[in-house]
């Protein structure tokens, strides 16, 4: 079997998030079809991180493993190297198929020790979100929520930065039964685009389930003013000393939400960043 590193992005708004669902539209199952028509075999894909219903990718990444069998219906009568034709064509069979909302950037081949969801070192998201003083171009209002009134964006700078580093993160998690909420968020960043367009930067080791919008439903709380400046950091530290503070959470709409990047090791440090991403997950 050879592994092949596919990145790839996607416009969220009219998938019910990456992994298959049965009798709805996924991304997953959209790359896993335009893969089956290519190669003639089931070929099943390992995503760096799931995204939800509504949330879209600019750069996300997922690693697929052919036999030499489906390599050779890969190329066919073509002298082109696998790596081309698995690109070629899969951009082919997903434009052809109505999937012009996944978008196809490279196809590589790499060591089998590289796995795109345990190698990954950090995952990056931006979250879109306008208000009264922003301006609002036409062309993105389908991924950038409004928000009525204005935001304190300064405030909700100040709050971002207290949250930052290994913490456990409860407060703004939907906890899974034996998974950890502790994570290491290394930024947190609140800023007006030229537009004024509040945008908000984050990127941790991994994220928990609706951490990065419960997260930024937290410093709206800051920026309209119900909550202090100090009060996300607060929930934390509480989270830190075993508490399970009792606030419910704002989940943001989906539809702001961007997977800008994921980043990785070199190459010959693929196997240990994976052994120790899985050693973890183990312990939790």
């Amino acid at each position: 079997m050879n592994r092949f590193r596919i990145d790839l992005g996607y416009r969220g708004t009219d998938f019910h998030g990456w992994a298959k669902q049965p009798g709805l539209r996924t991304v997953q199952d959209a790359v896993e079809s335009g893969l089956r028509r290519i190669t003639g075999t089931e070929v099943a894909t390992v995503v760096a991180g799931r995204t939800d219903a509504g949330v879209h990718a600019r750069r996300q990444v997922v690693h697929i493993d052919l036999s030499a069998e489906a390599i050779a219906k890969l190329i066919g009568h073509s002298n082109r190297s696998a790596e081309v034709a698995l690109l070629s064509r899969l951009r082919g069979v997903l434009s052809a198929g109505d999937f012009s909302d996944i978008v196809i950037h490279a196809a590589a081949e790499v060591p089998e020790s590289f796995d795109a969801r345990f190698s990954a070192l950090w995952r990056s998201y931006q979250y879109r979100l306008a208000d009264h003083r922003s301006f609002i171009d036409p062309l993105l209002t389908a991924v950038t929520p409004r928000h009525k009134g204005e935001l304190d964006a300064e405030a909700m700078a100040a709050a971002a930065s207290e949250v930052r580093g290994l913490h456990d993160f409860l407060p703004f998690c939907k906890p899974r039964e034996g998974a950890t909420t502790i994570r290491t968020l290394h930024e947190l960043r609140v800023e007006r685009d030229q537009d004024a367009v509040i945008t908000i930067d984050l990127r941790a080791d991994a994220f928990c389930h609706h951490m990065v919008r419960a997260l930024v439903g937290g410093l709206i709380k800051v920026g309209s003013g119900n909550w202090a400046v100090t009060r996300p950091a607060e929930l934390i530290a509480e989270a830190d000393a075993g508490l399970s503070p009792d606030v419910p959470m704002f989940v943001t709409p989906a539809e702001g939400l961007v997977l800008t990047e994921v980043g990785y090791p070199a190459p010959e440090e693929y196997a240990a960043r994976a052994a120790q991403t899985m050693a973890r997950r183990d312990r939790e």
